[in-house]
């Protein structure tokens, strides 16, 4: 009786008994966030723009300085001065945050856009990466080229004759900045997850974020306008972007409409961007989450 074989039931249990290497399915172990994914995400994007950087540092910096170059040309001759500095001073502020800005957007909405359409979004979905940690390495990328263009068209606009670049806020010129670039690239992420093709993100390059750029002050201050322009060009959150931005280095702005109202409206200006900033982050969440036009 000794020889004969324990009952399938007992090995089965036995079996059983011996616990496993391997986690068990679908269950999370990764728990908080996951900095490894993240950084590696960041790093991969940074990685891309940097590889091609004649065309996405170098050529808009020096498509800005044309910009300053024929504008001061065209509208600056004979001393002009605009909120009290020279028209060049003027304008010099305005195109590096708006080259920042139409950086940011380009970078975050092309990223998301082309593994759409290459089929190699697998390898943004499939790693381990939660849908903030997702946005955040995407949008941060986005960041980082926009602050590279800017100071690569800031040493630029140094060398140009009557451009004077002393900040007078310098927690101004990092708040818009900052501002501005995130509020892009939330916005060029979010365009990606929309767009179907390259067609539909030029389009809203060409008929959203370039009218937006050139119609926010950027070469005039607003009291210029006629209504019912002027009161149209307060909704444009481009505008306290690029007047706030400016403030930073002038220590002036027509966000009020006039340059006796100090820095309480640039204040209010930078906490409503900060405001914006977040319902644009959460929407991105909430696409993210729900795999609109990305899991069909």
């Amino acid at each position: 009786m000794s020889d004969q074989a324990p009952p399938a039931d007992a090995s089965l249990s036995a079996t059983n008994a011996v616990p496993s290497a391997l986690p068990e399915w679908g269950v999370a172990q990764i728990h908080g966030i996951n900095r490894i994914g993240l950084w590696s995400l960041y790093r991969k994007e940074v990685r891309r723009f940097f590889k091609v950087q004649t065309q996405t540092v170098w050529a808009p910096a020096f498509t800005t300085l044309l910009f300053l170059v024929i504008f001061s040309v065209a509208l600056g001759r004979g001393g002009r001065e605009i909120l009290g500095v020279p028209f060049e001073s003027f304008l010099a502020p305005g195109l590096i945050v708006m080259a920042m800005m139409q950086n940011s957007f380009a970078n975050s909405s092309f990223s998301f856009l082309s593994g759409k359409i290459q089929g190699t979004i697998i390898d943004l979905l499939m790693p381990p990466l939660s849908e903030g940690e997702l946005m955040g390495g995407i949008v941060g990328a986005a960041i980082t080229r926009a602050v590279a263009v800017g100071f690569v068209v800031a040493g630029a606009m140094m060398l140009y004759p009557g451009v004077s670049l002393a900040m007078a806020h310098p927690w101004a010129v990092l708040w818009f900045g900052l501002m501005g670039a995130l509020m892009l690239g939330f916005f060029g992420l979010m365009a990606s997850i929309w767009a179907e093709k390259f067609d539909h993100n030029a389009a809203v390059t060409n008929f959203v974020v370039a009218p937006l750029s050139l119609l926010s002050g950027t070469f005039y201050t607003l009291d210029r306008l006629h209504e019912p322009f002027y009161t149209i060009s307060h909704f444009n959150p481009f505008f306290y972007v690029i007047s706030g931005f400016r403030y930073g280095f002038i220590g002036q702005s027509d966000i009020a409409g006039h340059m006796e109202a100090g820095a309480a409206p640039v204040i209010w200006a930078g906490a409503g961007l900060l405001g914006l900033n977040i319902a644009l982050a959460l929407g991105v969440f909430a696409l993210l989450k729900s795999g609109w036009k990305i899991r069909s």
